[in-house]
């Protein structure tokens, strides 16, 4: 049977606690409270005292799972922390961590080793898995260490990042905890120097999780319609979304659509995937724009914004003047239900094509086939259903088709002349 959360009145918690600090069972040194050694007096409480602390990055994950699946506001957890219900809710997240790893294990065989943090309130500052713990062996008293009644939320956050800091006390965030720990350490004003330092990491890298973090809640928003869910890109994407920053810089706002694009269809579909997702990154980044176009061709969906298929009798691609490129479409079909298994399908065998031929592959047959393609689409054309205010277009078009095809027959003549290998 589950434990039963039971929840004293914050001002009856208060009362017992400074009770009990009178006469405390001893005192040890704490380092990461206001950048010094502070002395910190030792209790033992009754374990139905404390409650558990709801700003809390291991569990952000699972809080905002159970928002989103139970459309509860989204500061139920923040400001529920004084309801049993929510208290509840927060223990059996706990509980389920805690059964992860050997905490039960360790708290059974020997039983509490070190003490709790608490406030002078009774919130647990460090130690809510511990505790939820030997609350599930049914534990009747726990040792605690009680901070200052004057230590401010921002300072508590601060102890937060100190322990994260040190490799002997690193608590084992998901990487969306850890991003939003540094996100809440932002907006207290502190610079990202000032977190990088904190949190002895490179600045570059409190930079990238931000920026990763923003991408996750992109892709949960307007991809998956699942905002909030961070349990969707919690445990194998987290490379993924840190890479993709990167990949998407010096885009412009249409390819930068597609390259994610191709990332979600690939994170949502990797069990198609010949190897691991990381190995796709090129297609991703600098080769978004080929894998685009290859895929274009493959469904017959045009990229190409102001030449619509019917308007050039079926042509959909532009051999003259540069046009504005415009990948809805092929997002869409990416996206979209009845469409999605096909696209996903054709967009892993563009990646590799366009990886492939990056790689030099099969570059010795790389303009034939693009030649070929071309002549296909030409020989499809039936120029007999087109509007007659297409017309115009078109001779433009073939215009410039014409001219291209002279020049790549003079430079394939002029290559033939060449001595091999010059």
């Amino acid at each position: 049977m589950t434990y039963s959360v039971k929840i004293l009145p914050r001002a009856d918690r208060e009362a017992m606690i400074k009770k009990h600090l009178a006469s405390p069972q001893g005192e040890e040194d704490f380092y990461d409270f206001r950048s010094q050694k502070t002395k910190l007096k030792v209790i033992r409480v009754d374990i139905n005292l404390s409650v558990y602390r709801m700003e809390n990055f291991r569990t952000y994950t699972d809080q905002q799972e159970h928002i989103a699946k139970e459309k509860l506001d989204a500061d139920y957890f923040l400001k529920g922390q004084e309801l049993q219900t929510v208290q509840q809710q927060q223990h059996e997240i706990l509980k389920r961590l805690s059964a992860k790893g050997p905490i039960i294990d360790v708290l059974q065989k020997d039983g509490q080793r070190e003490p709790l943090l608490i406030s002078s309130t009774g919130v647990v500052i460090n130690g809510n898995r511990r505790l939820a713990a030997l609350r599930e062996l049914g534990t009747e008293y726990v040792d605690c260490m009680v901070l200052p009644a004057d230590a401010t939320a921002d300072e508590i956050v601060d102890i937060e990042a100190n322990l994260q800091a040190k490799p002997e006390t690193k608590l084992d965030y998901d990487w969306i905890g850890d991003a939003q720990l540094i996100n809440r350490l932002i907006h207290m004003g502190r610079s990202t120097k000032d977190v990088a330092d904190r949190l002895n990491r490179g600045e570059n890298d409190i930079k990238n999780a931000l920026q990763a973090l923003a991408e996750a809640d992109i892709y949960l928003r307007d991809w998956a319609a699942a905002p909030g869910e961070y349990s969707r890109v919690r445990d194998d994407a987290g490379q993924l979304f840190k890479d993709l920053p990167k990949l998407l810089a010096g885009k412009d706002q249409a390819l930068q659509q597609g390259s994610r694009a191709i990332a979600w269809s690939l994170f949502e579909n990797r069990d198609k995937l010949p190897g691991r997702i990381y190995a796709f990154n090129p297609a991703i980044g600098k080769l978004a724009a080929d894998v685009l176009e290859r895929l274009s061709e493959e469904l017959d969906v045009p990229i190409t914004a102001g030449f619509e298929e019917e308007d050039i009798g079926g042509l959909a691609i532009d051999f003259g003047e540069e046009n504005e490129v415009d990948y809805t479409a092929l997002i869409d079909r990416l996206q979209a239900d009845a469409t999605k298994d096909e696209a996903v399908d054709s967009l892993v065998e563009a990646c590799q094509a366009a990886i492939d031929a990056q790689a030099g592959k099969n570059s010795t047959k790389a303009a034939l086939k693009a030649i070929t393609q071309a002549h296909s689409k030409l020989a499809s054309v039936d120029v007999s259903t087109a509007a007659p205010d297409t017309r115009p277009g078109m001779l433009k078009q073939l215009d410039s088709i014409a001219a291209l095809v002279t020049k790549l027959k003079d430079k394939i003549n002029d290559s033939a002349k060449k001595p091999t290998g010059t």
